[in-house]
């Protein structure tokens, strides 16, 4: 459901962890929900996105996030979108991508972009 990120131009080629901390935050915008047509960034559920790095240059990442709803069904479909947008990035060799449920999401979560996007402001 996302874009492709090979040709993007926001993409750091870098490995310090704040360079690849932001390009998974690039990524993760580019992931979005299949049931409401705003990336998962802006709709306000990515809690955490922690870089640690590992051998020559690689990274792993651990990435918190929640769904709009308990029961959505789309969460792992998303869960797995995430994961696979994040090890298409470079000096990325893992990922984990945990659901959490606390504190639940709420459309106050959501950045003033989406607000507009879905006409809520």
């Amino acid at each position: 459901l996302g874009k492709s990120l090979s040709t993007s131009p926001t993409i750091i080629n870098e490995t310090d962890i704040a360079a690849i901390e932001q390009n998974c935050w690039t990524a993760m915008k580019n992931v979005y929900d299949p049931e409401i047509p705003v990336n998962i960034v802006d709709l306000g559920l990515i809690y955490a996105c922690e870089v640690t790095a590992m051998a020559h240059g690689e990274h792993q990442v651990r990435i918190k996030m929640t769904l709009t709803a308990p029961g959505c069904g789309m969460g792992p479909v998303l869960q797995n979108d995430v994961r696979n947008a994040l090890l298409d990035l470079p000096h990325i060799a893992e990922v984990s991508v945990e659901i959490v449920l606390d504190p639940p999401w709420a459309r106050e979560m959501m950045s003033e972009v989406a607000q507009i996007q879905l006409g809520l402001i």
